[in-house]
């Protein structure tokens, strides 16, 4: 019987994941999505599943995990955070079982980091983000496999975290007192001063919010998160403000690139917004900050 496999980090590297790709207890998922931006005079990005590239070439083993049908809620929303029940169902069909061990990659690392952030929320914390992921994987000459692959279903065991999701209604509060919480924006500077932004319903940022844009977060070559000092100066000001640090950006996904690296630099009280800017742009009654 194998033994049990633990994660170092809340990242792996391509020489681990490598070096452990045949452990019978290892689960690896492609959690690819495309995003189209809104065309002119319109406000609503357009999504695709990332599943015929997996298809075509992935990481041996790995299976797929649909973020847009199987881990949202289907409720006519942006990529929604599941009900645990939900969740629950979707995880034990991908075969992530108590005494097993989750690495997730995407050709854009915030797909898995938004897989991630699920399965610690949904109370499952044995599971890593591949850094650098298929990218870094491929340039490296690693092996990849086509066609469909799966792992045998297994339960899901875990108890829910809401907390480490933020509601309406505590962003509010911090807004209307201006304490409780950090907010901060992940998108880029144009999205957050609204200066080049057309993507929303309403141009702006959530009042009082700070910015840490998280295409900063990765090294520009091979796409690795960057190295915990460097994290910590992108994060001065946000480590400044005592408490907990709420993330958001436009639907819940690149904030939970901010939250991988806020937990890397050792901030442990953090929670996505997941209604973000289309929930808060969607409300004129919600004030914003532009400029």
């Amino acid at each position: 019987m194998a033994s049990n496999l633990s994660l170092p980090t809340p990242l792996v590297s391509t020489n681990w994941l490598s070096d452990h790709l045949d452990h019978p207890k290892l689960r690896i998922f492609d959690a690819n999505v495309h995003l189209a931006p809104p065309a002119e005079g319109s406000t609503d990005w357009s999504q695709s599943s990332g599943h015929p590239e997996y298809l075509t070439a992935h990481i041996p083993g790995a299976a797929f995990a649909d973020i847009i049908d199987e881990l949202s809620e289907p409720d006519g929303g942006w990529f929604t955070k599941p009900s645990p029940q939900r969740f629950a169902v979707a995880a034990g069909s991908l075969g992530i079982g108590p005494d097993t061990a989750v690495v997730v990659y995407a050709a854009n690392v915030f797909w898995a980091t938004r897989v991630w952030w699920l399965l610690l929320a949904n109370g499952f914390y044995n599971v890593a983000v591949l850094d650098g992921g298929f990218g870094k994987w491929t340039a490296e000459g690693r092996p990849t496999r086509s066609g469909e692959e799966s792992y045998p279903p297994a339960e899901f065991v875990g108890t829910p975290r809401p907390e480490l999701f933020a509601e309406l209604a505590e962003v509010k509060q911090v807004v209307d007192s201006g304490t409780g919480a950090c907010l901060i924006n992940s998108l880029s500077p144009e999205d957050h001063h609204a200066t080049a932004t057309r993507s929303y319903p309403r141009p702006g940022r959530i009042p009082g919010s700070v910015n840490v844009f998280v295409a900063t977060l990765l090294d520009p070559t091979d796409g690795t998160f960057k190295p915990v000092p460097q994290l910590r100066e992108i994060f001065a000001d946000v480590q400044a403000q005592p408490g907990r640090k709420v993330t958001y950006c436009g639907g819940g996904i690149a904030a939970t690139g901010d939250a991988l690296a806020l937990r890397l630099i050792g901030e442990t009280d953090v929670a996505i917004y997941d209604g973000s800017l289309r929930e808060w742009t969607s409300d004129p009654s919600l004030p914003l900050e532009v400029g």
